[in-house]
């Protein structure tokens, strides 16, 4: 029988199991939140994690090793990844499928995406809509805070257990699809074995012992997204997590479902093998956009012949590259047997319904999910809950039944060249200050505990940070000349116009006029906001200037002495609060 001693004020917890003494070390819980710490980390639980993190500690390493091989191996070699020679036999192999999904996953048109679950708020106006599904953000819209991470595991666990007030029960609500932190994320406040926990582990972990069975049992789940997925290889490995975690956790073998987003260049070339790999826990794959294009940069971008040309005016689904992705991807997971669900919309609906912009944007995003249907997609997301039922009435409206796996698009060929071909076009001024000003407010966000926030009509998450963050990279590596007046992208110009968005958005902020009584709050947080802001700035200069490109730049966040002071100085302490707590 295991014992155990947990000593809170030393932070270590130390477990007397038959194979020997082990030993985790938790940070304490972030102020406020000591009743969900205590919920979530209980003494069960915490030897699971401690088993979970440990058996597969070295995989994960391995994979992330491999990550490092290969990208070398193309910078060395020069050469193009290309569909693999040692898979053939599986991609010519037309006999297998994945195991059909449950009911519950056969019909989500359209989800909620983006929607990190530490903000209670919309966590439950989610759970009261009329989406088919929620992707339950822990990655791209999350920020990984300790008090984001606590209070959103904690919420979870309350829908799932029906403890949040006037929601449906987890069998009515729209289906949680669960997305864990991505491979390259640690968790900094848990040690376990003298290591940081790998946060993917530490995620998945959490919510399954806690939500795994009650969902399995409510027929919800336990479903996930699996984030920069980036080769079968690791694919193989959270097939391996899942096999493992049903037997401990007593769960039937095929019960967890994962939709994998192909958000890498590598990846979109072992499609095929990441399903074979999940084939009896395969919930499809995802295709989105920036992530994307984004990776283009990451592993290729010192290539010439790569480089991608202003996103805002050059880049979108309808280009060879992108729109061969999306076909591939169809086609593949439908073959197969495989839900196929396209990317998020990100603009948001004016407040106005009888407006023209209200009427401008619902066209807009019509057109583009509209090309998604006609590719075959089963679904898509929005980040907007005013545009579900749009949206649902456009699938309704343009296909039958539940999805789209009819759909086998055999008048689809997609080949390397049509998978790596670069659009055409150049670089505007215009969308060097948008990308500037997206990373700079993306680190600013962070900073306040934020993972996205609205920008010109839009949400913005690490995905367009990523993009955005690369561009400008690229653009001052490969000194390329704008199209609006031939200056070249240089250090100088980025800083220069760095400067003067920062200017813009300080000013949007000063334009504010607060009551008189408010007046010494309101100058406090003001000032407060600019010295964030200029900080956000510096780091976003950091990363563009690097002589070698920073792979994630949420990795290099969280990583960051800035961003970690942040945390551990008390300047984030929840999501709906802004405000520095100095423990001086």
């Amino acid at each position: 029988m295991n014992q155990h001693h947990i000593d809170f004020n030393m932070l270590t917890v130390f477990f007397f199991c038959p194979q020997g003494p082990v030993s985790m070390e938790l940070s304490p819980p972030p102020s406020g939140l000591e009743a969900e710490y205590e919920t979530l980390f209980t003494t069960d639980s915490l030897l699971f994690l401690h088993e979970l993190i440990s058996t597969f500690n070295e995989e994960v390493d391995e994979v992330l090793r491999l990550r490092m091989s290969r990208k070398a191996h193309l910078d060395l070699s020069g050469e193009l990844p290309s569909f693999l020679k040692s898979t053939t036999h599986i991609r010519r192999d037309p006999a297998w499928r994945v195991l059909p999904v449950p009911l519950r996953l056969q019909r989500r048109h359209v989800d909620i995406g983006d929607l990190a679950p530490c903000d209670t708020q919309r966590f439950i106006k989610a759970l009261l809509s009329p989406a088919q599904g929620i992707q339950v953000d822990f990655d791209d819209g999350n920020c990984p805070t300790y008090h984001n991470q606590i209070k959103g595991l904690h919420n979870v666990l309350k829908a799932v257990h029906n403890q949040l007030p006037d929601v449906p029960h987890i069998s009515q609500a729209p289906v949680l699809m669960l997305r864990p932190r991505a491979w390259n994320m640690v968790e900094h406040n848990m040690m376990v074995e003298g290591r940081e926990a790998p946060g993917p582990l530490f995620d998945f972990g959490l919510l399954m012992f806690h939500c795994g069975n009650t969902l399995f049992e409510n027929n919800s789940g336990p479903f996930f997204y699996l984030s920069k997925v980036e080769s079968f290889m690791e694919a193989r490995l959270w097939n391996k997590i899942f096999v493992w975690t049903q037997q401990k956790l007593g769960l039937p073998l095929g019960c967890i479902k994962a939709t994998v987003l192909i958000e890498n260049v590598l990846a979109a070339f072992e499609m095929e093998e990441i399903l074979y790999e999940l084939r009896d826990h395969s919930a499809g794959l995802n295709c989105g956009i920036w992530d994307y294009s984004a990776s283009f940069v990451n592993k290729f971008g010192h290539r010439q012949a790569f480089l991608l040309p202003d996103r805002s005016k050059y880049v979108n689904m309808e280009k060879r590259f992108l729109r061969s992705y999306m076909d591939l991807l169809v086609q593949t997971c439908h073959r197969r047997g495989a839900l196929a669900t396209g990317g998020m919309a990100a603009l948001l609906l004016p407040q106005d319904a009888l407006s023209d912009s209200h009427s401008r944007v619902l066209a807009a995003v019509t057109r583009l999910k509209l090309l998604e249907i006609k590719a075959g997609v089963d679904g898509f997301m929005v980040y907007d809950l005013g545009l579900i039922e749009p949206m649902q009435k456009l699938f309704k409206l343009h296909t039958e039944g539940d999805n789209q796996l009819h759909q086998l698009r055999n008048d689809v060929t997609v080949t390397p060249d049509d998978l790596l071909s670069m659009p055409a076009g150049g670089v505007t001024l215009n969308g060097l200050r948008y990308n500037i000003a997206v990373g700079v407010l993306f680190i600013n966000a962070w900073l306040a505990g934020y993972g996205h926030f609205f920008y010109r009509g839009q949400v913005e998450d690490s995905a367009t940070a990523e993009i955005s963050r690369s561009q400008v990279w690229q653009w001052i590596r490969h000194q390329t000349q704008l199209e609006d007046d031939s200056r070249v992208v240089s250090r100088r110009l980025v800083t220069d116009l760095t400067i003067k968005v920062m200017m813009d958005l300080s000013a949007r902020c000063h334009s504010v006029r607060p009551a008189i009584s408010a007046l010494c709050l309101f100058l406090s947080a003001f000032f407060s906001a600019k010295q964030k802001l200029n900080t956000a700035a510096d780091m976003f200069l950091e990363v563009v200037l690097k002589r070698d490109f920073p792979e994630f730049i949420t990795t290099y966040l969280n990583q960051d002495h800035t961003f970690l002071c942040s945390q551990s100085c008390g300047q984030v302490e929840a999501l709906d609060k802004d405000t520095h707590q100095s423990k001086l």
